[in-house]
């Protein structure tokens, strides 16, 4: 589809970013996205008619891209446990604008599939990694699986020839002993690694203002060790503050949307696995895209109706964020395996 002029926001922020959630399931119960006490035995994950097919996300995709959409992420959930996931890489990477397409993943299955989602046009993936230690790890990812699988994973990803980044999320009291050894294990590997401030994002994962280390923290933390510079951002949007290890080229990020959000330049759409489009990752409800696609709406209606979702955005959630936890108020939150990070 021929890319008309890009829209943007009441903010004047522009359509950049798609993140696409493929399933809602995952196999791991990590605490702060899906703790076991909320996604048990017996959660109701959506029923596969309710998920969208390969076709209506590609169909979706393109209508994005005609918009200004140029990133592509997909994610759960985890995102690997949905069948046959290289298809829908092959077909996505043939949108015309769209020119890179990334995976977030626990990579517990990443070394099965590396090969293939490469070859499908997969560019790069995000690797969630809490901890280098297995024992903090195991009792991390709620399933007591050991770290080995993970970075045999990141080992073929690299292989296949992916980009990878590591993502690590910190909690204070839980894993903040971490950020030292995570950062050391990985230096000069290649592989950037960016530590994320503890997000309340949904309403299950037990939140509190008092559980998160700041990016201030997180880089005194490592500069003590090994010493850092701060470096410019690639890009408009960018999610992470940069940092280089003096006298190298080696770099790596801190995403703190807690403590320095970055709003005022976000361009990322999220779309859930039942085809619900998200402004903000700490939106309380989407609007179903799914539904008038499945009820015959054309490309020209659906893409009118995109434009008039984004024109209309003016989230600043984490700009927010401050004074209403102050105030003791708090909202009702999509849950992040949901619509992915």
């Amino acid at each position: 589809m021929k890319r008309t002029n890009p829209v943007t926001d009441k903010l004047n922020r522009p359509l950049r970013d798609l993140r696409i959630s493929v399933t809602d399931r995952c196999n791991f119960r990590c605490r702060y996205c899906m703790p076991e006490e909320s996604f048990g035995p017996d959660h109701e994950f959506l029923p596969k008619n309710m998920l969208l097919s390969f076709e209506e996300i590609t169909r979706l995709a393109k209508l994005y891209a005609s918009l200004g959409v140029e990133k592509i992420r997909l994610t759960g959930g985890e995102p690997l446990l949905r069948r046959d996931l290289p298809v829908l890489v092959k077909m996505l990477s043939e949108i015309e604008g769209i020119n890179d397409i990334g995976l977030t993943t626990n990579a517990s299955l990443l070394k099965k599939h590396a090969h293939a989602l490469k070859e499908a046009g997969l560019h790069r993936v995000n690797v969630s990694l809490d901890a280098i230690d297995d024992a903090t790890f195991a009792k991390m990812n709620g399933r007591g699986l050991g770290i080995g699988p993970v970075l045999k994973g990141i080992e073929e990803a690299s292989k296949a020839g992916l980009k990878v980044k590591i993502n690590m999320v910190v909690q204070k009291g839980v894993n903040e002993q971490e950020i030292v050894p995570l950062a050391k294990y990985f230096r000069g590997s290649g592989h950037i690694v960016r530590f994320i401030e503890f997000m309340d994002v949904g309403n299950s994962n037990g939140w509190k203002l008092d559980h998160v280390v700041s990016k201030k923290e997180i880089v005194e933390m490592i500069d003590k060790e090994m010493q850092l510079e701060p470096i410019d951002a690639n890009y408009y949007g960018e999610v992470a503050s940069r940092y280089r290890y003096k006298g190298s080229d080696e770099e790596i990020g801190v995403i703190s949307s807690v403590t320095d959000s970055f709003c005022s330049s976000c361009t990322r759409a999220r779309l859930s696995a039942d085809g619900a489009i998200y402004t903000c990752l700490f939106a309380g409800k989407g609007i179903s895209l799914r539904n008038p696609m499945r009820n015959g709406y054309s490309d020209q209606e659906l893409t009118e109706l995109i434009t008039d979702i984004w024109n209309n955005r003016h989230d600043r959630y984490s700009d927010e964020r401050l004074t209403a936890t102050n105030n003791g108020k708090t909202r009702e939150k999509i849950e992040m395996s949901y619509i992915g990070g």
